[in-house]
């Protein structure tokens, strides 16, 4: 009898430790295993010339767009621009008959939250190919030394570090708190040591941890980007009393750019929507030199989603949303789901694409970014959705495309991206319809090239399949290596 119960006892050890190997081999597999089109294609071509197309290089000073030209790319590098037939090459030159088809340069989304690679596949679908990173985690600097390598088949990257922020209404579990000088000056240092070289600030901040961070950056040349800081948030604020930190004290402070144009009107303006008091903003920043990164469409989900009562995040593309964002996002997605947009967040929706405009009229900077990675934001498409909105704003189709690519490009640090220029990175996309005719044409590209990868229809289906080839398991191990680095 005790040999049988022995015996049961040691199968049963046996069997529960090959059930928890192969969990622990299948985690890993899905950790580690991702989908083959981002291993960095071995026949790139030497040199590439695409003939016959419409031109939009958005080079300071050329037409808009530009009729029958030809570009020559050698390696990752523009060579030539020319007329159709004019340039030459060796015999050996991929040869692209452009069909009259508009060609851009490629596009950037200046403010994503990246929680898996497989949906950087989605963004180089839709050509986007360059990314800013607001939230850093430690797989993040490996995979955009991996990128810059050319390692990876994926858009540009770059990341900010975590976000750095003081305890208050705002704050976030994946933030490093930091309240004292000390410790903002700590936490600076310790993100350079990482290899950050940007950093997210966010708007709970106090003052004298702003203060420590502005000045520690200065001293270690890293770039601020983020919300503007607000500092304690007390009783009143902001209808009855000012902020801690007035809007003005973020100013010629580092800022390479301010996020999101619901801050600006809630900090800035001490959410009272004037457009008196929006144009003396646009004035200041115009003065001093930030850009500002309007994510209206982070905004507009909102009201998106209520006006259709939730059905807003059936549409399709949302089975490429992330699913961890997915998981932890469903008590927002039912409040939203419930809310009546009509007194609040509707007009202001309304008054943020005014605000837009007067930023833009001001001669303010703008860049594109759409809060990817947010729940109910699409990755890829929704920079065509943000571009629709800033042209609904007010902008002109041809100032919205610069805005996502020549001026982020400036801003963001993208060396030698943003414009079809010979010496400029082959970063492009090939468009069947004219982008200054209707905007929403840039959502279907039928071509992109990213540093000289040649991606035509068949790569680019295969990158949209891939994109929803996203794992919960790996997000949430990226979400746990989060924690336990801060």
């Amino acid at each position: 009898m005790f040999i049988d119960k022995l015996r049961f006892f040691k199968s049963t050890c046996i069997g529960l430790v090959l059930l928890c190997s192969v969990g622990l081999m299948w985690a890993v597999y899905n950790v580690f295993n991702l989908p083959k089109i981002f291993k960095s294609h071995s026949d790139k071509p030497a040199a590439v010339l695409i003939n016959n197309v419409q031109l939009i290089s958005m080079q300071p000073g050329a037409p808009a767009i530009e009729q029958g030209r030809a570009i020559l790319i050698v390696g990752d590098r523009i060579a030539a621009v020319g007329a159709t037939g004019e340039l030459t090459a060796a015999s050996d030159v991929t040869l692209i008959d452009g069909q009259g088809y508009t060609l851009i340069p490629g596009l950037i989304d200046a403010h994503i939250h990246l929680n898996d690679e497989a949906e950087l596949a989605a963004y180089l679908a839709h050509g986007i190919t360059g990314l800013r990173n607001m939230s850093g985690y430690p797989f993040h600097l490996a995979l955009a030394e991996r990128i810059a390598k050319d390692e990876m088949l994926a858009p540009d990257f770059i990341t900010t570090g975590p976000m750095l922020n003081s305890r208050g209404p705002n704050q976030t579990l994946i933030q490093q708190t930091v309240t004292t000088a000390a410790e903002a000056r700590a936490a600076v240092q310790a993100q350079y040591r990482a290899g950050y070289r940007i950093l997210k600030l966010y708007s709970n901040l106090r003052s004298e941890a702003f203060d420590a961070i502005a000045d520690e950056a200065s001293l270690l040349g890293m770039q601020l980007t983020g919300h503007s800081p607000e500092g304690v948030r007390s009783s009143g604020v902001p209808s009855q009393q000012p902020f801690d930190i007035a809007w003005q004290e973020t100013l010629g402070r580092g800022f390479n750019s301010l996020e999101h144009i619901e801050t600006i009107v809630w900090h800035g303006l001490r959410d009272r929507p004037t457009k008196s008091g929006m144009r003396e903003l646009a004035a200041q920043l115009a003065a001093s030199g930030e850009a500002i990164t309007p994510t209206l469409l982070a905004h507009k989900r909102l009201v998106l989603i209520a006006q259709s009562q939730g059905t807003y995040l059936q549409r399709p593309g949302a089975e490429t949303i992330n699913p961890l964002t997915r998981l932890i996002t469903r008590d927002a997605v039912k409040y939203w789901s419930q809310v009546d947009t009509s007194v609040y967040e509707g007009p202001r929706a309304e008054f943020y694409k005014t605000a837009t405009r007067l930023l833009y009229e001001g001669g303010v900077p703008l860049i594109v970014g759409t809060d990817s990675g947010g729940f109910a934001i699409v990755p890829g498409a929704s920079v065509t959705r943000e571009l629709e909105l800033l042209v609904e704003a007010g902008m002109s189709p041809y100032d919205a495309l610069a805005a996502a690519t020549r001026v982020s490009a400036e801003v963001l640090g993208f060396e030698q991206t943003g414009v079809i220029a010979p010496g400029y990175r082959a970063n492009l996309v090939l468009l069947a319809n004219n982008p200054l005719d209707n905007i929403s044409a840039v959502e279907h590209p039928v071509g992109v090239m990213i540093r000289g990868h040649l991606l035509q229809q068949a790569e680019l289906k295969e990158l949209r399949a891939a994109s929803a080839d996203t794992s919960l398991t790996r997000s949430a191990w990226r979400a746990l290596q989060m924690q336990l680095a801060l």
